[in-house]
């Protein structure tokens, strides 16, 4: 049931609104009713828009929904689509979004992944045509504490151009690692093969903001910090080459191995009627198959590295999700609004 939101808060010169974890999923789910959403595509999202900004990943958290939310009114979105589901043998699953949200293909399978990897030492979810895929890291963590090692992949429109190319060639092409610990924390990381998620470059040029160098070109070609100016260009591949390797890796994983649309071959994600028709593959390992003690093994490791002052990925976001639990979230007066609106 919808609930009202309440408790405003100022920091800063920005008024802020406070929501306990429940309100903040009922809020969302409401906004994406209103937009024709299924109960199950409303909640699907909401749970992974409202765990995203827990997490502090706000990039993909309620500033997101400003690309879903349009998305369902033009046909960018299937807003009731269930997806397809089926089994190639005993440890592959298939799902066709059916031009619907990435998050609610790995709900439907999320179970049966996780039996299947627990029987058969691994098990992998091929899924393609649907929206982009949202904060992948939560598809890895939920995985991990399930006690599964976890690799996930998904591609998205062209974006990036890579050294030499003539043009935009690939997505940000995203890859997601997360691995279980004796000590209840997994180890987990997200992020972009490109210097930069686009979702960052859109909130700069929203608020005004210069962009670092390396970041993007325009449409000259030219490396530009002005974040305008990178929107009609296009982003850059972290480490040249290498980041540009790593993409096509991702490309042929996340949208080859699946049958989901080349990232050339993809409609834009948030203009037009189409949807983009992405692709995204996990990859589940059970390690207690390959190597006993593992979870136990890696927490040792883990707090060794932590004693030689090596950042722990996933840290902080693990602590953020607990102390949400606890104090709920923040979210802006303005973006609630500007949500609302659309």
């Amino acid at each position: 049931m919808y609930r009202s939101i309440s408790q405003a808060i100022p920091l800063k010169t920005t008024i802020y609104r406070r929501l306990t974890l429940n309100e903040a999923i009922d809020w969302v789910a409401h906004l994406c009713e209103a937009k024709g959403c299924s109960s199950a595509v409303a909640l699907s999202l909401a749970h992974a828009t409202v765990a995203a900004q827990a997490r502090g990943n706000h990039a993909v958290g309620f500033r997101h929904l400003a690309d879903y939310l349009p998305g369902f009114s033009s046909g960018r979105i299937n807003p009731r689509a269930e997806p397809r589901v089926s089994r190639a043998g005993a440890i592959i699953f298939k799902s066709d979004a059916q031009g619907g949200i990435a998050q609610l293909g790995v709900d439907r399978c999320f179970d049966s992944l996780c039996h299947a990897a627990q029987a058969n030492g691994m098990a992998a979810l091929s899924q393609w045509n649907s929206f982009t895929s949202g904060e992948l890291g939560d598809y890895t963590l939920r995985f991990a504490q399930a006690g599964l090692i976890a690799l996930a992949v998904a591609n998205g429109p062209a974006l990036v151009a890579v050294p030499g190319a003539k043009g935009k060639t690939y997505s940000t092409n995203p890859l997601s690692f997360a691995a279980p610990s004796a000590d209840g924390i997994p180890l987990q990381f997200d992020q972009a093969c490109s210097a930069a998620a686009f979702v960052n470059i859109a909130h700069a040029a929203s608020t005004g903001s210069d962009i670092p160098e390396g970041w993007a070109v325009d449409q000259q070609g030219h490396g530009t910090r002005n974040a305008l100016a990178a929107l009609g260009g296009a982003l850059l591949p972290f480490g040249g080459h290498r980041g540009a390797n790593l993409m096509l890796m991702v490309e042929v994983l996340a949208a080859g191995l699946t049958g989901a649309n080349w990232s050339l071959d993809a409609p834009d994600f948030n203009q037009g009627n189409q949807t983009p028709g992405c692709g995204l593959l996990l990859l589940l390992l059970a390690p207690d198959f390959f190597s006993p003690g593992f979870e136990q093994r890696l927490a040792s490791q883990l707090a060794r590295l932590t004693q030689m002052h090596v950042h722990r990925p996933g840290w902080e976001r693990q602590h953020a999700t607990v102390a949400a639990q606890d104090d709920g979230i923040s979210v802006p007066v303005d973006l609630l609004e500007q949500l609302s609106r659309l």
